[in-house]
């Protein structure tokens, strides 16, 4: 693990951070910026490259216990050279140059673990990267699949978004597609297309979410394009008692998720009824 001291922001690694965070994602195939030495393990425990680590001089202790591959480049930067270069307000003393995992629609349709059903989020035009990362959080945690970005939706590589989404970001199935061909990849697959809505559609507890399903999750502020929720399989929403006409795209995504997620439990238990 060779280390080496990096004084100049002129550096073409600094360069090559600033970049990827500046234009997160914009690159096909380019590295990626992750903050923090959580973030770094989640990647390194993830098994993705990891081409280049930034340490503020005096910090080298927090990547101390990580196994980091002897083909890693570790630059010893000034701190303040390597807070110039970060966007957080409060920036760590450690960042990294990650090469995500080139997923391809098939993965899409795997479980984890074992064989099951596809669950898979179709983000169509989220636009706030704290929600979107939530959104991964909670697809992972409730087996989701994988997750599909359509134009209009943010970069799931912004920082706010791969924060929010607690290192999800780095192990689940995601792909960027127009809607044409998303469609077109999940009716072939046998995939039924559910479009949020919060008049006119069925209650989340009384569809088969356990049967191979997607959830277009659509806009803060309006909703899926009809243009797209047109073309779904069908309408849910789900019921609120209180007041409050709509919910936040983040936690509509999470109660859905769990209705999913409790549905397919449920059938996996001899005798149930959901």
């Amino acid at each position: 693990m060779p280390v080496r001291i990096v004084q100049s922001q002129q550096n073409s690694r600094l360069k090559a951070l600033r970049r990827a965070l500046a234009h997160p994602g914009r690159e096909l195939g380019s590295p990626v910026a992750l903050e923090g030495p959580n973030l770094l393990a989640e990647a390194l425990h993830a098994r993705l490259f990891v081409p280049t680590v930034f340490v503020a001089q005096g910090s080298e202790h927090l990547i101390e216990g990580l196994s980091l591959p002897p083909e890693t480049d570790v630059l010893l930067v000034p701190k303040e050279l390597l807070t110039s270069a970060l966007a957080t307000e409060t920036p760590q003393p450690v960042a990294a140059l990650v090469e995500p995992f080139p997923w391809v629609w098939s993965d899409l349709f795997k479980g984890f673990d074992r064989p099951a059903a596809a669950l898979i989020v179709v983000l169509a035009g989220v636009q706030d990267p704290g929600n979107l990362g939530a959104i991964l959080r909670s697809a992972e945690a409730f087996g989701a699949t994988g997750v599909v970005s359509l134009p209009g939706t943010v970069s799931e590589w912004n920082p706010k978004a791969v924060r929010a989404s607690a290192g999800s970001v780095l192990r689940l199935p995601l792909v960027s597609a127009s809607a044409d061909e998303c469609l077109a990849h999940l009716q072939q697959a046998g995939v039924k297309v559910w479009t949020t809505a919060v008049q006119g559609a069925e209650p989340a507890h009384r569809i088969d979410l356990a049967a191979p399903t997607a959830l277009l999750i659509g806009n803060e502020g309006n909703g899926v394009p009809a243009s797209l929720a047109g073309r779904a399989d069908g309408a849910l929403t789900i019921p609120c008692p209180g007041p409050v006409e709509s919910l936040n795209a983040a936690v509509a995504a999470g109660v859905l998720l769990y209705e999913a997620s409790r549905q397919r439990a449920l059938e996996d238990a001899p005798g149930a009824a959901r």
